[in-house]
């Protein structure tokens, strides 16, 4: 087992001391440590560093780790267990799921549905950064918190997810945005059409702490008021899922 002072010393030689590229921070330590996982530099079963000690390493916040410690979750690399630490559980990423199998009608719609979000909700989101009030950053807010707390409560997430989506809509201030999201309700978000026989919970567990990551790089953006970004950032959140429902089609 690799202790934590001599995880530290791994950790240099690579140039994983700080970090300072711009961006989400969380991303790029995630980046780093999945690569250091990746390649061996820290085995299967053997713990992270600390959270302080990541902290130290990279020069970023409790919260920059806690972010990027979320996205490996969500990847299968690591568990972490309170009292025991973060554990490398496996050296490749797995692609997270909601389901093991969900009937290709159902595979059909969703990914058309995807496939017009993919083309509209990136304008949205770079709308939003640019044209959103004090009002929509405090509802963007409350909203996006609403996802973690039923993520946190092992919940499908369903109606809290599509309520971040719909804050995004009506901060564009475009009545257009606005009513296509009125029209189609939860029933946009691809897995208020799965069947609950279909769910995996495990499975479903680690895709939200997923999303919930993607959904931080989000708001991030927008309040920020990087369009760009959060144009870039909407894109990849809704092909990433796009991609990974063509999988249970291809498997068909």
């Amino acid at each position: 087992m690799i202790k934590e002072s001599e995880m530290i010393s791994v950790l240099a030689p690579l140039n994983l001391s700080k970090v300072t590229r711009q961006g989400s921070l969380s991303e790029h330590v995630a980046e780093q440590l999945e690569a250091l996982i990746m390649e061996g530099k820290v085995s299967v079963g053997n713990k992270l560093p600390t959270e302080n000690s990541l902290c130290e390493s990279f020069g970023v916040s409790r919260t920059v780790v806690r972010e990027a410690i979320t996205h490996l979750k969500s990847l299968g690399l690591v568990e972490t267990r309170r009292g025991v630490g973060t554990t490398v559980l496996r050296a490749t990423a797995e692609e997270p799921k909601p389901a093991q199998h969900i009937n290709p009608t159902t595979v059909a719609d969703i990914l058309y549905l995807l496939e017009l979000r993919s083309n509209l909700e990136p304008a949205a989101a770079e709308l939003a950064a640019l044209r959103h009030d004090a009002a929509d950053r405090e509802h963007l807010r409350v909203q996006h918190n609403a996802f973690i707390k039923a993520h946190a409560e092992k919940r499908l997430a369903r109606q809290e997810d599509y309520l971040f989506h719909f804050a995004i809509a009506k901060a564009t201030k475009n009545p257009f945005f606005i009513s296509f999201y009125e029209q189609w309700s939860q029933s946009v978000i691809p897995r208020a059409k799965l069947l609950s026989i279909e769910i995996d919970p495990k499975s479903s567990d680690r895709y939200l702490e997923r999303v919930q990551a993607e959904h931080d790089e989000i708001i991030e953006a927008i309040l920020s008021r990087d369009s760009q970004k959060a144009r870039e950032m909407m894109f990849q959140h809704l092909n990433r899922a796009k991609n990974m429902y063509a999988q249970y089609r291809d498997q068909a």
